[in-house]
């Protein structure tokens, strides 16, 4: 999930997401609807009151009980999402047409009496879009890209959210029809195997097939007025399709970054083919009170889908692209190629979760940030400023905590809380280790070379035993990296980074650092009062030479930003805006101070604060300095 989310904006972090079904054992023998496809409709055309239709016809089942349920979990975003709270009229329907007894056993679940006569189910969509602005059914909505949306420009078919499994049929194949008008533009990373017009001469209807309920959720869509373009990465086809609803941004003007950066990508990965075709999804919303909140990205195996603000300039959006999608892409290693048990049999009820995030995500937005100074996408001084922002924002975490205890239980507290926390220290440990297996082997070997290996070993259809994997990588490398292992990721002894930088010619320095125009080198240089439900600057203001140098004072309260109004209610949107601020762009803050309008109205100049930043050491030795190439251009 870099649950890849840019969702908690006062961290000024884009975060984004990973995990299919458990099988063993479960051969349905007893049930005659396992030898055939389920069939499941999906009506775009009959829509009413943002709901849409479905229907699923199981074939005949033996069993005079059987269970349905939406997935309470869904993989990569390590969160409760609850779908089933989204469904309302639930029937389940014999051939006749009556109605079958049906109990609904929780959130998610529905138990069906009689089910030897069941011919269908039938139920209604809510998106959860909707949702977020309603403040959820219940405690919580889903992350924004692991949701979906009904609305008549545009569908965001995260088809976990529109269509269940039956628990008898969990590796049963499926047959999706979905119906829409047939001027309606649509892309899906799930196989299509034919399109129709219908009778009414207005609609058409698109046929699609998945081999299992995983790929179901695996497979996301887009329909509505999108805007399409394809490109070529080596053998691998990439589709990016953009819903830009005000047309301010162009799929060919983020076509040409994306290209940019994925051939990048592909150039660091090397001889890595685990797909044919790579599908990215973009939503720009809006900014309403009805438009999604919740900014980043979700992984698939073979796509991600990306939410961010519309109103986010051109500069700015392609930043928060390459961040994302760059992470997103990257997971076609991890866990596409090298994943357990937990992740190949994933439970969407009851999941249960491996230890090892710091691979999925961790080493992943490592690879992330890595690979722009491979390939000369920023240089040495920007990938040491991202360093240094991990640290700072793993700093804030609990730092004691064992990685792989954390990650096995990242549902329950205490451990929940410390999830965002995989982007930073899991990238930090992905550091160490690449640092550690370029020191042992004189600059040939590093974590990417690790993971090829370990893709070889199992592959997307093989899964390694989860309390193997350190011993295994222990077996495959050398004993330093086992000790590193066991000592921070499965033990709670925090990290000396320093040790590290040594080895490649790199010290810390305080002085002067960059930094944007809501933080101090990580801190946040607001104190939200929810007592006054306002957003007042805190002490931290005196030490940001933009706001400082324009005569902002702690205590003052931001009430307008370029003519728009900063309430508690729209703070992530705006506050992401100011985030993404660069300098030379003019702007017009107003500001209460007591009662007073105080006016800010200039050109942005770079911000700068007092903190820590890494540079080279100037008495590093040749062999430091050797390491140091190696680590940062393989």
């Amino acid at each position: 999930m870099k649950k890849h989310l840019l969702s908690v904006v006062f961290a000024g972090v884009l975060l984004v997401g990973c995990n299919a079904t458990k099988t063993t054992g479960e051969k349905a023998k007893n049930d005659l609807a396992s030898l055939n496809p389920i069939e499941t409709t999906l009506d775009l055309t009959k829509v009413i009151n943002d709901k849409a239709p479905i229907t699923i016809n199981p074939g005949r089942f033996t069993a005079e009980t059987v269970t349905y349920r939406l997935p309470r979990v869904v993989q990569g975003t390590y969160s409760v999402s609850d779908f089933g709270k989204y469904i309302d009229d639930f029937k389940a329907l014999d051939y006749k047409g009556n109605e079958l007894a049906v109990e609904k056993t929780d959130t998610n679940t529905w138990t069906i009496s009689n089910a030897t006569n069941l011919d269908m189910v039938a139920y209604n969509v809510n998106d959860t879009f909707d949702m977020e602005v309603q403040g959820g059914i219940g405690n919580e909505v889903p992350f924004s890209p692991a949701g979906t949306n009904i609305e008549t420009t545009n569908y965001v078919l995260n088809l976990h959210g529109f269509i269940g499994y039956f628990d008898s049929l969990k590796t049963a194949q499926y047959k999706l029809d979905v119906t829409a008008p047939k001027t309606m533009l649509k892309t899906s990373a799930l196989q299509e195997t034919g399109t129709k017009m219908n009778e009414d001469g207005v609609s058409m209807t698109s046929s699609y097939f998945a081999p299992r309920y995983f790929d179901i959720t695996d497979n996301p869509m887009f329909y509505g007025a999108l805007d399409v373009e394809e490109f070529q990465v080596g053998d691998i086809k990439i589709v990016l399709s953009v819903y830009s609803p005000n047309n301010v941004h162009s799929a060919e003007k983020i076509k040409a970054v994306m290209e940019k950066m994925m051939l990048a990508q592909k150039a660091y990965l090397g001889d890595v083919n685990t797909t044919p075709r790579y599908d990215i999804y973009l939503y720009l919303s809006e900014g309403k009170a009805e438009s999604p909140k919740g900014f980043g990205a979700l992984e698939h195996h073979t796509s991600t889908v990306v939410v961010l603000p519309e109103s986010m300039p051109d500069e700015a959006l392609a930043e928060s692209m390459i961040d994302v999608v760059s992470h997103e892409f990257f997971h076609i290693v991890t866990p596409l190629s090298v994943h357990s048990e937990d992740v190949h049999y994933f439970d969407y009820n009851q999941p249960t979760f491996s230890k090892h995030l710091w691979m999925y995500e961790g080493v992943t937005e490592y690879f992330a940030t890595l690979f722009q100074v491979d390939q000369g996408l920023v240089s040495e001084d920007e990938f040491y400023t991202k360093v240094m922002g991990k640290i700072k924002s793993a700093a804030a975490m609990n730092d004691a905590m064992s990685f792989t205890e954390m990650s096995e239980n990242i549902l329950n507290e205490p451990y929940a809380p410390q999830y965002v926390n995989v982007y930073s220290k899991g990238a930090l440990i992905g550091m160490c280790i690449d640092i550690i297996l370029r020191e042992e082997s004189n600059g040939t070997r590093g974590i990417l070379s690790l993971m090829k290996e370990l893709s070889l070993k199992y592959g997307k259809n093989k899964p390694f035993e989860d309390d193997n994997l350190i011993a295994e990588i222990t077996a495959m490398t050398y004993p330093s990296v086992g000790a590193f292992l066991n000592t921070h990721v499965v033990g709670g002894t925090p990290i000396n980074y320093n040790d590290f930088f040594a080895k490649a010619g790199l010290a810390l320095a305080e002085g002067k650092v960059k930094t944007n125009y809501i933080q101090n080198d990580g801190v946040l240089i607001f104190a939200p009062n929810m007592s006054t439900m306002s957003i007042p600057f805190s002490e931290a203001v005196k030490n940001n030479s933009f706001w400082a140098e324009n005569g902002v004072l702690p205590g003052d309260v931001i009430k307008t930003v370029d003519g728009k109004e900063l309430t508690m209610a729209n703070a992530q949107q705006i506050l992401t805006e100011v985030y993404m601020w660069k300098p030379g762009r003019d702007v017009d803050v107003r500001i209460d101070r007591n009662g007073k309008e105080v006016v800010v109205k200039t050109t942005l100049t770079q911000s700068y604060t007092t903190g820590s930043s890494l540079a080279v050491d100037p008495n590093a030795t040749p062999k430091q300095n050797a390491l140091r190439e190696a680590w940062l251009r393989g």
